[in-house]
């Protein structure tokens, strides 16, 4: 009966893959052994270890298996595991890899992964005393204070760690929270957990899995390690930036001695554990925030960090009222968030609609990266030669600490006549659309101008019939005139592109307020910070006939200099924008909600009556 069932699960196990595996600790310390496994997930032999001149062998290879098989709705599962393990001794400290091992399954030779190892110093002998400066953290701590289960400051506390304290603004920081203990047994984490608002940064947080530990060396002592929390952050503007202290509170199990009248010899032989909570405090620390530098290229967009710049064209050859798509792609890593969107110089004669922005972020420990794709659409409506000048982007490289400009291909387009459509058919402008100019007076007859003779009325109520009838073909007339005269004022209108944004721009931003009010009521907070962000940057646009890529701070300021605007309201103006972008990519260090909002309609209602 033994045998048969070897024999049927050994072709069950035989269709699965050889998997051959080494595994070892990635950190070790010198004088203390560890152990090295390879495990194959079928019967094997002849074992080929490498050479290990590294580290000593103390013991191995020891040889176990485990099989197990299950049944699942009729259906039998079968696992098989063999096991060689060595027994090594780290001798002195350094990185060293151990190659790969090698072995046989069913006459086939098998090669595992090769293993890398950090061996990390001793500890330190203990000092007396604390190191200069009577920092806790940065003393030695004794051997007693581990071993005896005493919790000080010297065996368990946490490091507030920057990637960078002195950086330009809009480059991105790296902060770790990172608990170190020793002799301590942390059992769990509360939700009492304090982390500073981090204002003057934009913060972004990074993804946090299950805590993992390793062992480091720190201040002459090792210690198990674990990373709390990490997030990016990137300074809104120049000068010291504090960062406040964060808190956390843990649950450690610690020993306790029980008194000796009531002490077991399962006391003695299991020990007494207790949970005790403790409050660890993270310090706080200054980022020195540079400005960035002068001297700014045209069609800087924000940019941050590294970049690059493609784009394609969906055809050049097409007829008139024939949809022509431009793809912008932008990659790269840094303040992915905050690029503006460029801006295409569309030739006389196409109508643009609103670019349509894709955004594929990641957030990662080097940064944000990923790209950001901009599709550009617009319709010709003559026929001709036209061409797209080229699109520039210009950012700040943090590596090479200079600006940089990239810049697409010029596009040439031919354009032909579209189907049905006459050769010299005008184009009135480029923002009216050809289906609203309209044929008028098709309804107009000719008078007849010859010669008729007129018959005598029978009678005066005749004549009066005769009197209606031409008023019948006057009044028309009249109409179409009136018509004419009004949808001519109007195309005219129309084709003053800088009146028509201005007289729009009103109507637009409140109804994006009117949006974002009841965004605000829904509790969706990102969407309301947008749209209030979007319906200050458009208004200006449009009031000022400003394309919103070439807006900033600077040159609104100008702007309504020059309008008469007074400086109080120039300051509002931008006291305002920055509340709502920082509110955007902040919101829990913002205003609030009513406040923005609030601010926002009285800054439009004031350019309304004085711009």
């Amino acid at each position: 009966m033994h045998c048969a069932l070897c024999t049927v699960l050994l072709p069950v196990m035989a269709e699965d893959a050889v998997e051959f595996r080494a595994q070892a600790p990635a950190q070790v310390i010198v004088g203390k052994p560890f152990q090295l496994t390879y495990t194959v997930n079928q019967r094997a032999r002849d074992l080929r270890a490498p050479e290990m001149s590294d580290f000593e062998v103390l013991a191995g290879p020891y040889t176990s298996t485990s099989s197990s098989t299950s049944f699942v709705n009729g259906k039998r599962t079968s696992t098989y595991t063999q096991t060689y393990t060595y027994t090594l001794l780290a001798q002195r400290e350094g990185t060293f890899t151990i190659p790969p091992a090698n072995i046989k399954v069913s006459g086939e030779k098998y090669q595992s992964n090769g293993v890398r190892i950090t061996v990390l110093p001793p500890d330190e002998q203990p000092a007396t005393g604390t190191s200069q400066g009577g920092n806790a953290q940065q003393s030695i701590p004794s051997q007693q204070s581990a071993s005896d289960g005493s919790i000080t400051s010297e065996n368990l506390f946490i490091r507030t760690i920057v990637s960078k304290t002195r950086v330009h603004e809009q480059e991105a920081i790296l902060l770790s929270y990172k608990l170190y203990f020793a002799g301590v047994d942390v059992a769990q984490f509360t939700n009492n957990t304090k982390i500073p608002e981090f204002t003057g940064f934009l913060k972004q947080d990074l993804e946090q899995g299950d805590i993992q530990t390793e062992l480091e060396h720190y201040n002459g002592r090792n210690y198990q390690t674990a990373v709390l929390y990490r997030t990016l952050l990137y300074p809104q503007h120049s000068g010291d930036i504090q960062i406040d202290p964060a808190t956390f509170e843990a649950v450690l199990r610690v020993q306790t001695r029980a008194r000796a009248q009531v002490r077991s010899i399962f006391d003695d032989f299991f020990g007494t554990y207790t949970n005790v909570t403790k409050t660890l405090k993270a310090p706080g620390t200054t980022i020195h925030v540079e400005a960035l530098p002068k001297g700014k290229p045209a069609g800087f967009a924000g940019g941050v960090g590294q970049f690059t710049l493609s784009s394609n064209i969906s055809q050049t050859e097409m007829q008139a009222n024939e949809a022509v798509t431009l793809k912008l792609t932008i990659q790269g890593t840094g303040n992915m968030k905050l690029l503006k969107t460029p801006t295409v110089d569309w030739p006389d004669g196409f109508e643009p609609y609103d670019p349509k922005v894709t955004n594929n972020f990641k957030t990662t420990a080097a940064g944000m990266s990923g790209s950001k794709t901009i599709e550009y659409l617009a319709i010709p409506r003559a026929a001709g030669e036209y061409t797209i000048p080229p699109i520039t982007f210009a950012y700040y490289d943090t590596q090479e600490d200079a600006y940089k400009t990239l810049s697409t291909p010029e596009y040439s387009l031919r354009v032909q006549r579209g189907v049905g459509e006459e050769a010299g058919t005008p184009v009135v402008n480029n923002y009216v659309n050809k289906e609203d100019i309209k044929t008028l007076g098709t309804d107009i007859r000719y008078i007849y101008t010859g010669e008729v003779a007129a018959a005598a009325p029978s009678n005066p109520s005749a004549a009066i019939v005769c009197q209606y009838a031409w008023a019948g073909y006057v009044l028309p007339l009249l109409i179409a005139c009136l018509l004419f005269a009004i949808f001519h004022k109007r195309i005219q209108e129309n084709a003053d592109t800088t009146r028509v944004r201005s007289k729009r721009a009103n109507k637009v931003a409140q109804k994006r307020l009117k949006k974002a009010a009841q965004l605000m009521k829904k509790g969706e907070s990102e969407a309301f910070y947008t749209e209030i962000e979007r319906a200050l940057w458009m208004y200006l646009s449009d009031r000022l006939s400003v394309p919103t890529a070439d807006l900033n701070k600077d040159n609104i300021a100008s702007i309504l200099r020059g309008k008469g605007v007074g400086e109080e309201i120039i300051a509002e103006v931008n006291r305002v924008l920055s509340d709502a972008e920082f509110a955007r990519y902040a919101p829990s260090a913002a205003q609030s909600k009513e406040q923005l909002y609030s601010a926002a309609t009285q800054i439009i209602d004031q350019l309304e009556s004085k711009a």
